[in-house]
């Protein structure tokens, strides 16, 4: 009986044990599989593919094309991009400082002897002068020099007459053709946008028109063409146009090179923005406005709601009844 009964016990021990034993090769086999699933090998694999892919894409597109993607706008080759042109101190480019008016005056005057031969300022007219390089009567005095046409008159022809305030400044060519045939095939670009329509914008335009130069050894430049460093592709078709004593300023500021393409920029630059002026007095005055406000705001929350918004309620129950 002894023995049956410790059979029986060592049976039920071991069938326990056994139980016991698969119940934890089952916890520790899930336990492996949640480390396993959540191993950093995974997704280090994974970024791996991914890196590998990505790269491999981009080799591929290089082979294929010569050129490396999403980098044409940021190419530092001097054949396609020019030169990176210096940053220069212009005074209006100051937070508290606006146009150099006097610089302006000067600027058009290089304008209209050295560049209105061949750039128009279609978007300019003779009133945008006024009060801020010429006076009234100077404006009038600059139109009426110049012949507009008109008309119809009562016989129904076109006739001349003087230039008046309204008008805009006459283009150096009839027609985009006859620009073309009178400079070899080449445009040459309307001037009222061009520091806002170029890269670079003042900086870019000064360089230019002082950057020109012999070329490198080893550089070719084709017939017509000319070498400046700052243009895209360091050729261009316009020759260099400001030299020394080239004008005679009435103020009698020595006209240098680059005096010259200073004021001319600075006059360029108010043909694109002549708003800059008046842009840069309103900001002022909003900036004034609104912290006089919130001044005033501050105040009436400090001295006229703290008391509302910090008092106290309290409940004072009758005395003498319990």
């Amino acid at each position: 009986m002894a023995q049956l009964f410790s059979s029986c016990t060592r049976a039920v021990i071991s069938r326990a044990s056994a139980k016991q034993g698969f119940a934890q090769s089952i916890r520790f086999a899930s336990t492996r599989a949640q480390a396993n699933a959540s191993s950093p090998l995974t997704s280090r694999t994974s970024a791996i593919a991914a890196t590998a892919v990505a790269l491999g894409s981009v080799m591929w597109y290089q082979h294929m094309y010569g050129e490396w993607p999403f980098l044409e706008s940021l190419s530092a080759n001097l054949a396609d991009e020019g030169l990176h042109p210096p940053a220069y101190p212009w005074e209006h480019f100051k937070w508290f400082k606006t146009f150099d008016h006097a610089a302006i005056r000067r600027g058009f005057q290089v304008y209209q002897e050295v560049c209105s031969t061949c750039h128009s300022l279609d978007r300019i007219a003779w009133r945008n002068l006024v009060g801020v390089s010429h006076t009234v009567d100077e404006v009038k005095a600059m139109a009426a020099d110049v012949e507009y046409e008109d008309g119809p008159n009562d016989d129904g022809e076109m006739f001349q007459r003087p230039g008046k305030l309204s008008d805009y400044l006459p283009s150096p060519y009839p027609n985009e053709e006859a620009a073309r045939a009178a400079n070899a095939g080449a445009l040459p670009p309307d001037l009222s946008l061009i520091v806002k329509a170029r890269h670079g914008g003042a900086d870019y335009i000064f360089s230019l028109l002082t950057g020109y130069c012999d070329p490198p050894a080893g550089v070719t430049v084709q017939e017509g063409l000319n070498y400046n460093p700052f243009f895209p592709g360091t050729q261009i078709a316009m020759a260099r146009v400001l030299f020394d004593d080239l004008v005679e300023y009435e103020d009698g500021t020595p006209a240098t090179t680059s005096q010259m393409a200073k004021d001319v920029v600075s006059f360029l630059h108010f043909t694109a923005e002549p708003e800059h002026d008046h842009r840069k007095r309103a900001g002022f005055k909003a900036i004034i406005l609104l912290s006089a406000l919130f001044a005033m705001s501050v105040w009436t929350k400090r001295f006229k709601w703290a008391p509302i918004m910090t008092r106290k309620i309290v409940y004072d129950p009758p005395k003498g009844h319990h």
